[in-house]
């Protein structure tokens, strides 16, 4: 390099010329000498954009790729400002609106807009059946609780149960009978407000002669059904059988039935006789603007159990989300994620942890389980380790693991899966022939703890395999926090693949039950109730609840009912989604937001408290 480089080398890169910070992106074709220890090579700089994208391109671990993958983030292009279409496209006007404009503004809003085009007799003819077409699709996004979505949002960015209501709406206006619609869930991410329009348009499928066949735990979805079949009597091993069928009526007078129980009131999430007190500490949000936030003022009071309500596309995601969690994070680790538009944030201090519990994977291959993720593994290893038979054979701890040499099988190197690429599909993983899925050689399953080898174990539900490991301190307290949130079903070595959303979100709260709580320790949930029954949300609050005993304090995006009366402080966004919301409605305990009459939560709260 040349002379001065220890100077350059200390300047910070926003400080160097704009010609060094050039080439650093984009390379030069002048020779630079590189060094890798003692071995010195000159060659061009090709740039660290280049590089970084034929890493990305092909990259030599999913590891590497998924780490780029962090580091870029799209931005609107500078010709056309993200509107996608040419200057001649652009300038057509409907209505004195482009199609940008169009797409650019909520469902709901857009769909008033074309509702009030009116044609003369001669534009009729030529665009009369278009328009007749767009209001009916538009009409049925709007239906199905999407309206707060922009009709240009990217498919990339929707949730799993906003893509399910769009494919949903496309059926419907295709007018189709005779057909066989089976969804997951669709109620997932809905307000009770918005879940009433869902009823009724699943109501409008099936009246057109089609079968409807809905994967359900919300009671209204159930109670609206005209047939049901439960299933249970519990989860994983000790569920699978048919335990009711029939009416709604007929459910809930089976005794066998938890699900009837819960549906007929004689099992309930009872309202909490005495709602904690605030302790005078706080955090507040000031002047919160992003997206639709309407530079709002919001409250969240320390050692609480706090629930954020709203109708979808009410900002709520946005406050907690994009505003409040990047800036305690920022603050308690110095991290370099920015918060979106807002003024200010108070009493930052009061906070030395904050922990963000969301749905993401817990890992994106089969190597992956609970196991590994809650630090469960390592003492299950020790264990097999101590045995006689491995202190025979001179076994250590690493023999037991999947994700070195030496006790795994080599075939598949551990991942009881061998996958196969697929050209222009996704690969597929198919079960290794040489360990049938053990992962382990025939060596180290020889090895059992109580008649059960390391495979074995891994193979056990969480619920069978407490009773054989409780006289192990380390390895029982992970268990139960398991078993506490209801995952009882759930095989320790369970592939993180096969877990859902709402079953990986539950073993990252496990895995914070299970260390040392600080007290001082602000957790953050986005709707942890998805894919819970009556009796798993039970379990959750009480686990929730547990959490702010101890002096935490938790902060929970939800829908569910059941959640938000057992809060002891709502923050209540809207009143609409979309341009309509990002507005505080209600704030206060269960029973004081069920008095203010515009706010849509506080109409359902009153229903059920009454």
């Amino acid at each position: 390099m040349d002379a001065g480089a220890d100077d350059l080398l200390k300047t910070p890169f926003k400080d160097l010329p704009q010609e060094i910070r050039d080439a650093f992106f984009h390379g030069t074709k002048r020779k630079i000498t590189f060094r890798h220890g003692d071995y010195k090579f000159e060659r061009e700089w090709r740039g660290a954009l280049r590089a970084m994208r034929e890493r990305i391109e092909n990259p030599p671990s999913e590891k590497i790729k998924l780490a780029l993958e962090e580091l870029i983030a799209p931005v609107p292009c500078p010709v056309c400002h993200g509107q996608r279409l040419q200057p001649e496209s652009l300038a057509v006007k409907v209505a004195g609106l482009g199609i940008a404009d169009y797409t650019d503004m909520p469902i709901a809003e857009s769909a008033k807009k074309f509702a009030a085009i009116k044609l003369s007799p001669r534009d009729e003819k030529i665009a009369g059946l278009v328009l007749k077409e767009i209001n009916g699709r538009v009409g049925f996004l709007d239906a199905v609780g999407l309206g707060y979505l922009t009709l240009g949002r990217s498919s990339a960015t929707l949730s799993g149960g906003e893509g399910q209501r769009i494919r949903l709406a496309t059926q419907i206006g295709s007018q189709l009978r005779g057909v066989l619609y089976v969804l997951d869930e669709p109620s997932i991410g809905l307000h009770p407000r918005d879940n009433k329009r869902l009823l009724h348009t699943l109501h409008q499928l099936r009246d057109l002669g089609n079968t409807v066949l809905v994967v359900e735990h919300d009671q209204e979805t159930i109670e609206h059904a005209d047939y049901i079949v439960d299933l249970g009597p519990l989860a994983g091993t000790h569920g699978g059988e048919v335990i009711a069928a029939g009416k709604p009526k007929e459910i809930e007078a089976n005794p066998n039935s938890l699900t009837g129980k819960y549906m007929s009131g004689e099992l309930k999430i009872d309202v909490p006789d005495v709602r904690r007190l605030a302790n005078g500490k706080r955090i507040k949000v000031n002047g919160a603007r992003a997206y639709n936030l309407k530079n709002i003022d919001a409250e969240f009071p320390l050692g609480l159990l706090t629930v954020v309500t709203g109708v979808s596309g009410s900002g709520k995601s946005t406050l907690v989300e994009e505003i409040l969690y990047p800036a305690l994070y920022k603050h308690v680790y110095k991290s370099a994620v920015e918060p979106l538009a807002h003024d200010s944030i108070e009493g930052l201090d009061l906070v030395d942890k904050i922990i963000e519990i969301d749905q993401k994977p817990i890992g994106r291959t089969p190597r992956s389980n609970p196991a590994t993720f809650t630090g469960l593994f390592t003492p299950l290893r020790e264990l097999y380790a101590m045995l006689p038979e491995s202190r025979t054979r001179g076994y250590k701890s690493g023999r037991f693991s999947f994700n070195v040499k030496g006790g795994r099988c080599e075939a598949c190197e551990g991942g009881g899966m061998k996958r196969i690429e697929m050209n222009f599909l996704p690969d597929v993983y198919v079960t290794c022939d040489v360990c049938r899925g053990h992962r382990y050689n025939r060596e180290t399953l020889a090895v059992k703890f109580k008649g059960l080898s390391i495979a074995d174990l891994l193979d056990t539900t969480i619920e069978d395999a407490l009773p054989l490991l409780e006289n192990i301190p380390s390895i029982k307290k992970i268990l139960e926090t398991l078993l506490d949130v209801g995952l009882g079903y759930i095989k320790i070595g369970q592939s993180s693949t096969t877990l859902s959303g709402g079953e990986a979100q539950r073993i990252k709260l496990a895995k914070e039950l299970s260390k040392r709580a600080t007290g001082k320790t602000i957790y953050i949930l986005d709707e942890p109730t998805t894919g819970l029954h009556f009796a798993d949300v039970h379990k959750l609050l009480d686990v929730l609840q547990k959490l702010v005993d101890t002096g935490n304090t938790v902060i929970v995006i939800e829908h569910n009912l059941d959640v938000i009366k057992s809060a002891d402080y709502i923050i209540d966004l809207g009143p609409e989604g979309g341009s309509g919301g990002g507005r505080v409605v209600a704030t206060g305990t269960p029973e004081e937001v069920a008095k203010v009459k515009k706010s849509y939560t506080g109409q359902a709260l009153k229903a059920i408290l009454n």
